[in-house]
């Protein structure tokens, strides 16, 4: 399985680590994180996950 981030997905993922980062020092890292790991849990989980636009989709937990 290959895991492919967008363009404007990692434009998300960067502001969203400003805007956390804005919101508590730290936090900003932790949200990078939780959403990278929530990403690797694709590779461990590969085609388990709704398919969307003939993509796996994951939804963030802890950052919906």
């Amino acid at each position: 399985m290959t895991i492919i981030i967008s363009d404007p997905a990692e434009r998300d993922l960067l502001e969203g680590q400003c805007f956390y980062d804005l919101q508590d020092r730290g936090l900003g890292d932790y949200f990078l994180d939780s959403l990278f790991s929530d990403i690797d849990s694709l590779l461990l989980f590969a085609g388990i996950h709704r398919e969307v636009f003939g993509c796996h989709r994951l939804l963030a937990n802890r950052f919906p």
